[in-house]
């Protein structure tokens, strides 16, 4: 997985398909042409000062980035990029409820996009 680092990477993932969960918000798009890699999976991560001070948002981005780490290599879909924006419940949910919350939104933004993902009903 490449990580997303520029300001113009977020904003046009921002633009792109959005799914919300209790503990995270999935934005996902293409990657575009210039940076695409076949089957590489570009992902990036954001938490607001509505999560807390900064111990907070740092300890929300780790969480998933941890959550990330598991399910995209499974779940992701290359030539995409996708960005995890914590929401308040990122900080208290069990880790196990985030990556079911995760897994929920990848599955609706995949399908929303028309592909699946191997494990994913159809």
């Amino acid at each position: 997985m490449e990580r997303l680092k520029t300001r113009p990477d977020f904003l046009r993932a921002a633009k792109g398909i959005r799914k919300v969960a209790p503990s995270v918000t999935l934005e996902l798009c293409p990657t575009p042409e210039a940076a695409a890699k076949p089957e590489g999976v570009r992902v990036g991560f954001t938490a607001s000062r509505k999560i807390g001070g900064a111990v907070e948002r740092n300890r929300a981005k780790r969480r998933l980035r941890a959550a990330a780490a598991a399910l995209l290599p499974l779940y992701g879909i290359g030539g995409n990029d996708y960005v995890l924006v914590a929401r308040p419940q990122t900080l208290t949910r069990p880790f196990a409820g985030l990556l079911e919350d995760l897994t929920t939104v990848l599955h609706a933004a995949h399908s929303k996009l028309g592909r699946f993902t191997a494990g994913e009903p159809r």
